[in-house]
């Protein structure tokens, strides 16, 4: 159980904040990569899965479980801890059930697809609308976890904001493109794949205002496994098929190991 103050409080709120506004340096990716160029995109996604596969089954499961069972019981705070991880993969399956394939940012697309020029208006005229307030609400959960993690401390925090802000990267790419392409207009595209990032630290206030009161060592495991579901998602439905879709197999799986064993190596370290 973490001890709360303002500082862990300002410092979880920062982190997320980092996070989310990883969606900009997507938008900067995008105005100088090329469309075959990616390489780079595979091995990042595939690493980004790796730390949250890794954190999630080996850290923040293993912390909720021995909470669950201090509070429960083995058997009784299993049947807690299951809930709530299914729980979290429920709710994040949910949100991108309500949000339109076009619109979704777990369906990602390539450059190339991106760019095509009969996608150019109708990608523009949506991006006020549906593509601001799909991208807001999936990111939502997001802030919320990066700051529960952070509330946790920074051995847990910091690979996930990493990983997390990894992943923003190319949603970035995929709100910055269209509008770029577009209107021609990069200013506008930078601001676009910006603001839809900060609704991350948005969703981190609002968890923090409903959880913060109700704070304890229940709150908290159940927060962790509920996160660890959302992250188990975000890695199985978008990044490892994201990684392998650009065709580069082994360079993916390498990315997948290589997050899998910094993180294994960070936490022992730390």
């Amino acid at each position: 159980m973490p001890t709360l103050n303002t500082e862990s409080i300002i410092i979880a709120l920062l982190l997320t904040l980092f996070a989310g506004g990883c969606t900009g340096i997507g938008a900067i990716l995008s105005f100088f990569t090329k469309r075959d160029n990616t390489k780079i995109l595979s091995g990042a996604l595939g690493l980004s899965a790796g730390v949250m596969v890794y954190i999630s089954f080996m850290e923040m499961l293993p912390h909720a479980q021995t909470e669950l069972t201090e509070l429960y019981g083995e058997k009784e705070g299993m049947w807690w801890l299951l809930a709530a991880f299914f729980g979290g993969i429920a709710l994040i399956a949910l949100i991108d059930k309500l949000i339109p394939e076009d619109e979704n940012p777990h369906e990602m697309h390539t450059l190339s697809e991106l760019s095509e020029p009969g996608n150019h208006h109708t990608k523009l005229k949506r991006t006020g609308t549906m593509l601001a307030i799909a991208i807001g609400i999936h990111n939502f959960p997001e802030g919320m976890a990066t700051f529960i993690s952070a509330l946790d401390g920074l051995d847990v925090a910091l690979p996930i904001v990493i990983a997390i802000a990894i992943h923003n990267i190319p949603e970035g790419i995929a709100v910055s493109v269209p509008i770029y392409q577009a209107t021609g207009n990069r200013k506008k595209a930078f601001t676009y794949s910006l603001l839809t990032g900060l609704s991350e630290p948005i969703g981190a206030i609002v968890g923090m205002v409903i959880l913060l009161p109700l704070w304890s060592p229940l709150v908290n495991a159940l927060c962790l496994a509920i996160v660890a579901g959302i992250m188990i998602y975000i890695s199985f439905d978008e990044l490892l098929p994201s990684s392998e879709r650009h065709g580069h197999h082994h360079i993916a799986i390498i990315g997948i190991i290589t997050g899998m064993a910094l993180m294994g190596m960070t936490l022992a370290v730390l």
